[in-house]
């Protein structure tokens, strides 16, 4: 069994689906649709914008988005892969529900851009913080944020892989929680370069709008399941899907259980579609032995047609 799997925030890069559209007129076709839902020219941002327009969040989520889309009509034209299952990191969730069907490519870029500039704006700049954290078991650093927050918000935001959490929340909160984590020997804990704290309940109103948003957008029906980040479990009711989406944004995203839920269904390769290949080294550490590809140039393609 295949799982499509999409990548979040974190995969940018400038160039991103250039080579995709220049080869392949499903990809281009993409990117011009985007351009005419958002109004802008997202693909000249994606092809050659530089790195700080790319960081900025309400032209990241729809950037990702529209490559992601883009490699997988070509992933559709050029071979007869077929996903039994989709899974998106955070904003690649998104993703994952165009690819069944469950929302048009022109809503959900219009969506995330929106749900960027909300998640920026819920949180003044420099009041909110997100840090990774290896080689803490998960309830330690429950504890940990527990012990962290005095009063103020800190809490694990992605479980990412084995190992591998990131916690979100007040800057100064996250801070106390860094130095704790050392202390009970973890292997690192680093600030990361973001502008937010995504996943936490700092973030609800960015929520509160969100849902005010979706609430005019048409859900088709799936085509296949999507594993959802906030419950770590395959779904196929279109009158979940807006709820769910409203809740993720301030609920963790469960990757590493998500991962294994596929593989406890059947799912034993995985195709990250999208750029970068973070996911792919995620799902290394949670599932070894399973088949992981990806597909987010043209020169992957090649692997994906054997």
């Amino acid at each position: 069994m295949i799982a499509f799997i999409f990548p979040g925030q974190g995969s940018q890069f400038s160039g991103m689906g250039k080579d995709l559209a220049d080869n392949f007129s499903a990809a281009r076709q993409v990117f011009e649709e985007a351009n005419d839902s958002l109004g802008f020219d997202l693909a000249a941002l994606c092809f050659a914008g530089s790195e700080d327009e790319l960081r900025l969040t309400a032209n990241t989520q729809p950037a990702i988005l529209a490559t992601s889309i883009a490699a997988l009509r070509v992933l559709e034209q050029e071979t007869d892969l077929k996903a039994d299952y989709a899974a998106g990191h955070s904003l690649g969730e998104y993703s994952a529900l165009v690819s069944t069907g469950a929302l048009t490519l022109a809503d959900a870029v219009r969506t995330v851009r929106q749900r960027g500039t909300f998640m920026q704006e819920a949180v003044p700049v420099g009041v909110g913080a997100m840090a990774a954290v290896m080689g803490l078991e998960r309830a330690e650093l429950e504890q940990i944020c527990v012990n962290a927050s005095q009063g103020e918000v800190v809490g694990p935001a992605n479980f990412n892989s084995p190992g591998q959490i990131v916690i979100a929340g007040h800057a100064s909160a996250v801070e106390r929680a860094i130095e704790l984590c050392k202390e009970q020997g973890a292997k690192r804990a680093l600030p990361l370069p973001v502008s937010a704290p995504f996943h936490s309940s700092l973030m609800e109103p960015a929520a509160l709008r969100l849902e005010a948003i979706l609430r005019e957008v048409t859900v088709n029906q799936m085509q296949c399941p999507v594993v959802s980040n906030v419950k770590a479990e395959p779904f196929q009711e279109q009158g979940l899907i807006k709820q769910l989406l409203v809740e993720q944004v301030c609920a963790p995203v469960r990757w590493d259980e998500s991962v294994l839920k596929m593989v406890e269904l059947g799912v034993d390769q995985f195709i990250e579609i999208g750029p970068g290949k973070v996911l792919s080294g995620l799902v290394k550490r949670i599932a070894k032995g399973t088949d992981i590809k990806n597909l987010g140039a043209v020169a992957d393609l090649g692997k994906l047609q054997n």
